[in-house]
């Protein structure tokens, strides 16, 4: 299909959603307004239920967490998607990552460059520990350290090389733990199957609010997603370095 074409096709979608959006946009309610009455509800009785200081998290990982664990599944199967197609599109037999890397000429980084990323990384990494382990009881979760964490493997090519990158997250290993974290979350819902209680109902010792071994099956959700989360970004950098590398080798850029 020519650019033409599909900047015509572009440009007909875009007339027939702009009013759309325009007319869902006039519908919302004014910044700041609140109807409740579930915010109140929720502030009252998290802590004494589920014996977390941290509102949000509880909500995402207790209270609506079948929701959560839909939306940790979309995320799983757009990463298997984008891994599917890029794998599928490059040639059976590739070059080894060492013989890629050096053939296709990656821009060097200077020293300094070097330096600053890589001292960063160990860094990034606890902070995104921190913020993921953390979740119940201050705010942060599992997405958002997660995201962190996926960071700290992406200042390890930004300041070195690619194969510096494969070296510290082979793909075998980020396909096993983007498994894992999906399956984990789905996992923590059997415990209350098991229990003889509803899927996903919170059947484990829920410890002392503000501790960080509290809220039952909350933190252990919590760092499944986050397992999932920096694994599936990772997976994705890894799969487009892989396919520009591919590029590059049949003279393509």
């Amino acid at each position: 299909m020519s650019r033409r074409a599909q900047a015509l096709m572009f440009l007909v979608g875009a007339v027939g959603l702009a009013p759309l959006l325009i007319w869902g946009l006039m519908g919302l309610a004014p910044f700041g307004a609140y109807p409740g009455p579930y915010g109140d509800i929720l502030n009252r009785v998290v802590v004494p239920e589920r014996h977390v200081s941290e509102v949000v998290t509880a909500v995402v990982f207790d209270y609506r967490g079948f929701d959560t664990l839909g939306e940790e599944f979309i995320l799983f199967a757009s990463v298997v998607g984008v891994a599917l197609l890029l794998r599928a599109s490059r040639e059976e037999e590739e070059q080894e990552p060492r013989r890629e890397s050096d053939a296709h000429g990656e821009p060097a980084t200077t020293d300094a460059i070097r330096v600053a990323g890589l001292g960063m990384v160990g860094p990034t990494v606890l902070v995104g520990l921190a913020i993921a382990a953390h979740g119940h009881v201050t705010p942060g979760g599992g997405f958002q350290g997660g995201v962190i964490l996926a960071t700290g493997s992406f200042l390890v090519f930004l300041s070195g090389k690619y194969l510096a990158f494969r070296r510290v997250n082979p793909i075998l290993l980020i396909d096993v733990a983007e498994g894992l974290g999906a399956g984990g979350f789905a996992a923590v819902g059997l415990l209350g199957l098991a229990a003889g209680a509803a899927y996903l109902a919170n059947v484990l010792p829920l410890g002392t609010a503000g501790d960080l071994f509290s809220g039952g099956t909350i933190p252990v959700a919590n760092m499944a997603v986050a397992l999932a989360v920096a694994a599936g970004f990772v997976l994705i950098l890894s799969e487009f370095l892989e396919q520009t590398l591919a590029l590059r080798g049949k003279g393509r850029t």
